[in-house]
């Protein structure tokens, strides 16, 4: 893989970085706590809002674990790493790498 095309994979990593980090911050008011106060909110209301936050906090998981493989993506193309199985050491299908840039097995391991 050339200098160029390695770029390519950083500026795309990078931008779907920050893309994850602004959708952090605008969902953090989704996980907040919910109040158990009867008087305040109706029963089926609050098992509602007891729903959605924890479909926000399975959502906050997933931004997680993906902004860690980026992050482990882009310090794989600082290291030279990059586009390389961690298993056999093979060279990564390009077409796989287009489809998730963070892939670190190649198909004959990740099977």
């Amino acid at each position: 893989m050339n200098d160029a095309e390695l770029e390519i994979y950083r500026q795309t990593l990078l931008a779907l970085r920050t893309t994850l980090l602004a959708v952090e911050e605008t969902a953090h008011d989704a996980t907040r706590i919910v109040e158990l106060d009867q008087a305040a909110i109706g029963r089926l209301s609050r098992m509602d809002a007891m729903q959605a936050q924890q479909m926000a906090q399975e959502t906050e998981r997933r931004r997680h674990l993906q902004l860690q493989k980026i992050e482990g993506a882009l310090r794989r193309i600082e290291a030279d790493e990059f586009g390389f199985c961690y298993v056999c050491g093979n060279e990564i299908d390009a077409r796989r790498l287009q489809a998730d840039p963070t892939i670190t097995r190649c198909l004959k391991c990740a099977q």
